[in-house]
């Protein structure tokens, strides 16, 4: 009975090796294939145009001005609000200006007064206001200090700018932003009273210093907000710092064209730029798989898939740049690549690319 069983065993055992066929690759490991033949598609690998891809992420910046008031006076008007388009010159707010305009009254009575005295200083030195030009300039000085007409001079100048800035005008055409005071209350001696951002946009990013030699002033690129899927707008780079920070990166801006109201100063983007590098052996990057951690890219040849290791140079979003490894003519499998061992058997399916 036990010799009975050795034997089964040892049947069961012959027969499921039979079943499967082993190979062995290139580096020497054992493959086990599969019965079935794997379906793949392939292409014929030839020199094409190579865009290559750069991909940062930035943030949107505007130009923007902090208005203030220049004295603490109540607020008698505000006429807009967070998100109002303004023209430029137009009103913002206003301050209560009665104790304003009582201050330049007063400062326009002293200085008339002042005048009056500098003109009897001057007549007692043998002179006349009419006579700026021939006064001897110890003695203008000697009479503006005695006349007091300096300090009365300053102080309208103080006066009058006081009043013409309790209005505040919009600098240029833009988005109000960063209203937060009411009427009646004291402007914030340490906030601004409001940001008035402009219409036009920056693109702020990084790039890496190797990345610099593909990345030239004038080159267009796009614009992807974060916070708003599928919208997508163009600019030119206008700045390139020629600085490297100790992270080895280097500031890049660029001008948005186009610009809509869903780009916000301060919005997180993904910049996208392409440069045509000429023609290059490129393979889709569903080609190339890993191998005892070594790039592979299975080629087709006489119905077998056979592994071939290669180099990779530059690439983009949707393949890789070859530089060592293949060359033109070589049936690449690009898909249904997974799996596969080397020599293992393959078909090609009907809608395949492989000619």
């Amino acid at each position: 009975m036990r010799l009975l069983a050795t034997c089964f065993i040892t049947s069961f055992f012959i027969i499921s090796c039979l079943s499967n066929k082993n190979t062995t690759d290139e580096s020497g490991v054992s493959s086990v294939l599969p019965e079935e033949l794997s379906e793949v598609r392939a292409l014929r690998l030839d020199y094409t145009d190579f865009q290559h891809e750069l991909i940062a992420n930035g943030t949107v910046s505007a130009n923007k001005a902090e208005l203030r008031f220049q004295t603490q006076e109540n607020i008698a008007a505000i006429y807009v609000k967070n998100g109002d388009k303004v023209h430029k010159g137009q009103k913002i707010a206003m301050l209560d200006v009665f104790k304003l305009q009582n201050e330049l009254a007063q400062a326009v009575d002293s200085k008339e007064r002042a005048t009056l005295e500098l003109q009897d200083v001057l007549i007692g030195q043998g002179y006349t206001l009419d006579d700026t030009a021939k006064i001897p300039r110890d003695v203008w000085q000697i009479a503006k200090i005695k006349s007091n007409y300096n300090q009365s001079e300053n102080q309208y100048k103080l006066a009058g700018y006081n009043y013409r800035n309790a209005v505040l005008y919009a600098p240029f055409d833009g988005t109000v932003a960063n209203l937060f005071t009411q009427t009646y209350n004291l402007p914030n001696t340490t906030e601004p009273f409001c940001t008035v951002i402009d219409n036009s946009r920056t693109a702020d990013f990084k790039i890496l210093e190797n990345e610099l030699p593909f990345v030239h002033l004038g080159d267009l690129i796009e614009v992807s907000p974060f916070a708003a899927d599928g919208y997508v707008c163009e600019g030119r780079i206008t700045e390139i710092n020629p600085s490297v920070d100790k992270n080895g990166m280097v500031r890049v801006k660029a001008a948005i064209r186009n610009v809509e109201k869903n780009l916000y100063d301060g919005m997180n983007i993904k910049i996208r730029l392409q440069r045509s590098l000429g023609k290059r052996l490129v393979i889709p990057k569903t080609a190339l798989v890993l191998r005892t951690n070594k790039k592979v890219v299975f080629t087709l040849t006489g119905g077998l898939a056979r592994w071939v290791y290669v180099q990779t140079g530059l690439e983009n979003v949707s393949g890789y740049e070859i530089t060592e490894g293949l060359a033109v003519g070589d049936s690449i499998i690009y898909e249904g690549n997974i799996n596969l061992a080397h020599e293992a058997p393959v078909k090609l399916k009907v809608d395949s690319s492989y000619d």
